[in-house]
């Protein structure tokens, strides 16, 4: 059952362009005079050279963890959050939900790790994958070599800003990840088990599906056309078909280089294999879904200008039944949703950054407070 919240190293390291830093948040009216709210951090936005490919550039912006002290200790000072984009929006869908959750923390004095945005290569500020051969749009690379890529990236970031006496530790890592970004997430946490502590998977790519076969085919035989919904025709179900593979079909190329075509092969099931996370322990997850009627909306007005009725009769369900198995990929009572992102379409840090930063400070409660949730894979 969904639930719905309301939306209110040894590398070359170059800071590429000046920074205008966000205003910091305003003193709250409850907040007593003679209390200093912290100042508000000030963003790193620069490029790292991976020392295993060398010549081409990662953009990327960094916040700085809240301080430490003996009295004040920050929980979270061995933590880091990665935000993973999808493939069509770059790491600036991040910021306006960056800078709400820091505004939120430092507004009621609580800890925060750092915070990390990038774009991939091919994506953004990034240059192109060194490794790609063709130019794009190309299958140039897997998911499974952006994960490489992630591990030796936050590695770097790693050493050279929040453990440059000790570096051969690793942080514990939590993402925050949209669309095929979560995919990259799981990928991650399976081939580097013990180093993720946490996971907020906001609409998912529907990692094991081909997009063009969620809707019936009316050429398939022993079709019966009485099974679609009133009001849509052969026509409109085979239209939708031939649309979403076109622009999402697995065998399509695109600008960032980032090949689908193995996805189905490396993550097969949405509700396995159960993840090991930071400390040998499954890792704390939160689920999120797009709004069933803003997605619809969207789909409908968007390019692909799919009717309504198709969306909310086929789309929406299958994307619900696949977020209902991701709950399952960690342990029990570690996980929450799947949840609904009011308001919001698939990309959710888009329409509704508050929501964004309200689930991440919720997971991180979770974290350091070691709490459970009730489970309700079986319905509880």
């Amino acid at each position: 059952m969904a639930h719905a919240r309301s939306v209110i190293g040894n590398s070359s390291h170059t800071i590429d362009q000046p920074y205008i830093p966000l205003q910091p948040p305003a003193n709250p009216s409850n907040q007593s005079s003679e209390e200093e709210i912290p100042p508000f951090p000030t963003p790193e936005i620069s490029t790292i050279t991976l020392e295993n490919k060398p010549g081409a550039k990662i953009s990327y912006t960094y916040y700085p963890p809240s301080s430490s002290t003996p009295h004040r200790p920050n929980p979270f000072a061995k933590s880091l959050v990665v935000y993973l984009n999808g493939l069509m929006l770059p790491r600036s869908s991040w910021e306006a939900s960056m800078h709400s959750f820091l505004s939120k923390r430092i507004t009621n004095q609580l800890p925060y790790p750092a915070l990390l945005s990038y774009d991939r290569y091919g994506q953004g500020d990034s240059d192109r994958d060194p490794d790609d051969k063709e130019p794009p749009p190309c299958h140039g690379h897997d998911c499974q070599s952006a994960v490489h890529d992630l591990r030796q990236f936050t590695l770097q970031i790693w050493k050279e800003h929040l453990d440059i006496t000790s570096p051969t530790n690793f942080p514990a890592l939590i993402f925050v990840c949209n669309s095929i970004g979560c995919a990259i997430a799981r990928l991650f946490a399976q081939t580097y088990p013990g180093t993720v502590l946490g996971l907020l998977f906001l609409d998912s790519i529907m990692a094991n599906t081909d997009l063009g076969k969620i809707w019936p085919d009316p050429d398939a035989k022993g079709f019966d056309p009485h099974v679609l919904p009133p009001g849509v025709s052969e026509k409109d179900v085979r239209d939708a078909r031939v649309k979403y593979s076109r622009m999402f079909g697995p065998d399509i190329p695109n600008s960032e280089g980032l090949s689908r075509r193995n996805l189905a092969t490396l993550l097969p099931s949405s509700s396995g294999p159960r993840l090991n996370g930071y400390g040998g322990e499954g890792p704390y997850l939160t689920v999120c879904g797009h709004d069933w009627e803003t997605f619809a909306e969207q789909s409908y007005t968007g390019s692909l200008h799919t009717p309504k009725v198709l969306t909310m009769t086929y789309a929406n369900p299958a994307w619900q039944t696949y977020n209902e198995g991701l709950v399952q990929i960690t342990d029990e009572g570690k996980a929450v949703g799947p949840l609904i992102a009011v308001g919001c379409g698939h990309f959710v840090q888009k329409d509704g950054p508050e929501f964004v930063a309200d689930e991440l400070v919720s997971l991180l409660d979770r974290v350091v407070n070691r709490v459970e949730q009730v489970s309700e894979r079986d319905g509880g």
